[in-house]
């Protein structure tokens, strides 16, 4: 959890911000510390070049106009004129100057902010006349009449001081403003600045923290969604309400989400033709080969019988009469099961691939029932049975009568090869009022329950044996099936009672 987190972009965004933050306040340590005292000394040293001009310009006025910058009042005191009075006490004031006017021919001072006005001037003509070793690093500025120096009186006592004559060339002007004040201004505002910038620090941390969530949010909301969509879920989408990119970001991706779910499924159902078509193809291939195998089958028996008796018939050995006229009933009889079983498969072809035209009528089908018993009386009474139909009701029915008459007579047909001597057949047909249902029941064995789906393929037989005794090709169950199905009905076939039963249902119109 904690390996996750801190790969997270909320973390790494947070954290970037914080170094940023944390640089900044680095530098603002180390330029308060290093660079107020230069920037300090470089206004101070901006103060006193302005007073310094400020009073040459008055000193020269003065001059000009025929005064005197000292006078004596009525009590034969000296003072100074009051313009240049008030530049100096403003300085004094304002920027902590201490400024000095010396007589250059008496060498004492003649006005001075402060009272120890001439052991300034000591200090100053010590610094800068009687000290050569000023260094050049120490010179602040230096001009034609006056120069600015850092002077350093001890290891913690330095001053900024100028020493200079004004454009009179007789008035020296002294100024001096100390370093020491600085220093501890500096130190102080360098603890402070630590107190700030740790009590902001984390401020920042926490406000951070909360746009970085605000940030990735919903960054992390899309990255939930492209995972979910990389496992093909594409129920989530982004809900967001925002006017920025990442709103634009979540609608594209909620583009793409429905366009995939579209293609896929498209794509799923194109794989699920596909497949079934090649199990079409493949159950096609199946029954195209079962096909050869069972026409081969059911026409090797006609076909050799009718080769054997026609040789016989050619070699002479049916010199009797009654001999070569068995011989030509054979395969007269088994030219005629052949020529059967092609046009059964013929009419099979022709439903199955929709090329037969059903000539659609409305009869009575109660009536066709009566008519194919009557036509087939001969067969019924050979296998002793008995037949329950009611032929009293009429029932309509709007279909190919032709062809519904080849389903009625195969069934019964059916019946009759199948049923038991002295056995039992019902036919019943209704009519539910959508539907015309007709059944065959008969006595008999039960059809195996695995067979009771095949009895509708082509050349299945229950009982192969008993089939080529009645000469049945198993087709016709096929060719039942397909005109039913061509008539949009369905056929049927259950074990009932000691027998079977059969039966079809098609609609009435």
């Amino acid at each position: 959890m904690i390996k996750k987190f801190s790969h997270s972009l909320r973390m790494k965004i947070t954290l970037i911000i914080l170094f940023f933050i944390f640089i900044l306040l680095l530098s603002m340590g180390v330029l308060n510390n290093f660079g107020l005292p230069l920037f300090y000394q470089n206004e101070k040293v901006s103060d006193i070049k302005e007073a310094y001009l400020k009073i040459d310009n008055e000193v020269m006025k003065i001059g000009s106009s025929g005064q005197a910058i000292i006078q004596n009042n009525h009590e034969n005191q000296s003072v100074i004129n009051d313009s240049v009075s008030n530049i100096i006490v403003e300085y004094s004031n304002k920027y902590n100057i201490t400024i000095v006017l010396v007589d250059s021919f008496t060498n004492k001072a003649i006005y001075s902010s402060a009272r120890e006005g001439d052991s300034l001037l000591s200090r100053i003509q010590d610094g800068f006349i009687g000290n050569k070793n000023i260094d050049s690093k120490d010179i602040l500025y230096k001009s034609e009449n006056y120069t600015i120096i850092l002077h350093r009186i001890a290891q913690k006592s330095s001053f900024i001081e100028a020493f200079g004559y004004c454009s009179d060339n007789q008035t020296m002007v002294i100024m001096s403003t100390p370093v020491a004040s600085l220093k501890e201004s500096v130190n102080i505002s360098n603890k402070f600045l630590v107190y700030i910038a740790i009590i902001g620090f984390i401020i920042t941390i926490i406000i951070t923290f909360i746009i970085a969530k605000m940030i990735t949010k919903p960054i992390l909301l899309l990255a939930d969604i492209s995972n979910k969509m990389g496992k093909l879920d594409f129920t989530a989408k982004y809900t967001g309400n925002r006017s920025d990119e990442i709103q634009t970001l979540g609608q594209n991706m909620n583009y793409m989400s429905d366009r995939l779910e579209k293609a896929i499924n498209e794509l799923q159902k194109a794989n699920e033709l596909l497949k079934e078509d090649i199990k079409r193809k493949e159950a096609i291939d199946e029954m195209r080969r079962d096909f050869i195998a069972n026409v081969s089958h059911e026409l090797k028996t006609p076909i050799a019988l009718i080769q054997g008796y026609a040789e016989g018939l050619n070699e002479g050995l049916c010199e009797d009469e009654e001999s070569r006229k068995y011989y030509t009933e054979v395969i007269m009889d088994e030219s005629e099961k052949m020529n059967k079983m092609v046009k059964q498969l013929l009419t099979l072809s022709s439903l199955e691939s929709g090329n037969s035209i059903l000539n659609k009528e409305k009869f009575n089908i109660t009536a066709l029932i009566s008519n194919i018993l009557g036509s087939i009386s001969i067969l019924i009474g050979e296998k002793n049975v008995n037949i329950i139909f009611d032929s009293n009701k009429e029932i309509y029915v709007y279909a190919d009568e032709f062809k519904i008459e080849e389903v009625i007579t195969n069934y019964i047909s059916n019946a009759i090869h199948h049923v038991k001597d002295f056995g039992e057949i019902k036919i019943t047909v209704d009519d539910d009022g959508k539907n015309i249902i007709f059944k065959v029941y008969n006595t008999g064995n039960p059809i195996p329950k695995e067979d009771l789906g095949n009895v509708w393929e082509k050349f299945f037989k229950v009982d192969k044996a008993h089939s080529r005794a009645y000469g049945g090709s198993g087709i016709g169950l096929s060719i039942v099936k397909a005109i039913i199905e061509a008539h949009n009905g369905n056929v049927d076939v259950r074990n009932i009672n000691d027998g079977v039963e059969f039966g079809f249902r098609i609609p009435k119109a």
